[in-house]
């Protein structure tokens, strides 16, 4: 950690482009999606996103599953209608991806350790990912996907939001962004559990416990602010409200900020997209190059969802 003589002042964004006019964005793909053999994709924003219909992701040929990869590569986030997944489906459905791990801060599914069922219930106040963050960033190796399957939803409410932060990144000013790269900054499980009060599961909080193992009470990791996308080569915005806790060789006051201004400008409108979910639905998404936000509108409502994440390398 560099000491306090080579630390540069901290840049400051004088006006937070979350909070102006910015200019029109785009990204490409979402208006030209290319041809698809095996599914037929529908982009869901000009941002990112698409939803593809038309594939059973039980049963997947190799030429499916590469034009699957495609598409998420293009798209960040894929919604696949009109699935029937068992447990054991989903999670042959996350291998083709790669490697699957277990989430270590809640029970896992009877029978399917890689699992995690996310129950809200309806005496719920919270909800799981009610701030716009991407997965586990506080690993060493953050999941490089995360793949999500609704098993029952409100008719209404309980939508997930995604945003683009390579537009995050490549709209910040020329200046900001020779300021940022090379910084880096300390994702923290004490930021995002705090004193841990999740891990009493009380009904307040979550139908589902949430609870820090030991051995990660004080995990924390320090990843680049500008991350480079393994495939695309890609320059994203790699802060988040979820887990972000100070700028190395900053103190979180000191931090906050910019980190402030960096968050609400990776959540701007024109870099998103909003899914609703209808039982059947799986979306998987790439972690590194997207936050997301599940939105908590449907108080006394249940919600049954089922996450398996893929693991990713080390942020570069």
């Amino acid at each position: 950690m560099p000491d306090d003589s080579q630390l540069h002042p901290l840049p400051v964004m004088h006006h937070p482009l979350a909070f102006d006019m910015i200019d029109a964005v785009l990204h490409a793909p979402q208006m030209n999606p290319g041809a698809y053999n095996h599914f037929a994709l529908a982009p869901m924003s000009g941002a990112l996103g698409a939803e593809i219909t038309g594939i059973d992701l039980g049963d997947l040929s190799d030429a499916a599953m590469a034009e699957i990869e495609r598409a998420l590569t293009n798209h960040l986030v894929l919604a696949f209608r009109g699935q029937d997944l068992a447990p054991a489906d989903q999670i042959a459905f996350a291998r083709r991806l790669g490697p699957v791990e277990p989430w270590p801060y809640a029970k896992p599914m009877d029978g399917f350790p890689e699992l995690t069922e996310l129950i809200s219930g309806p005496v719920d106040i919270n909800n799981f990912g009610g701030s716009w963050h991407t997965d586990s960033s506080t690993f060493d190796q953050p999941p490089a996907y995360t793949t999500l399957y609704c098993v029952s939803c409100p008719p209404v409410g309980g939508d997930t939001s995604w945003a683009n932060q390579y537009l995050a990144w490549e709209t910040l000013s020329p200046e900001m962004r020779e300021a940022l790269r090379g910084m880096r900054l300390l994702h923290s499980v004490a930021r995002s559990f705090g004193d841990h009060s999740r891990s009493k599961g009380s009904a307040d909080v979550t139908t589902t416990p949430v609870s820090v193992p030991p051995e990660h009470e004080d995990l924390e990791n320090l990843h680049p602010v500008a991350r480079t996308h393994p495939v695309t080569g890609r320059t994203a915005l790699y802060v988040n409200a979820g887990f972000s806790s100070n700028f190395e060789g900053r103190s979180e006051t000191e931090s906050r900020p910019l980190m402030a201004a960096l968050m609400a400008h990776g959540a701007t409108p024109e870099f998103t997209c909003r899914l609703r979910w209808q039982p059947g639905t799986l979306v998987v998404w790439d972690n590194r190059c997207t936050v997301h936000y599940a939105h908590n509108d449907y108080r006394g409502q249940p919600r049954v969802m089922r996450r398996a994440v893929v693991t990713g390398e080390r942020p570069f």
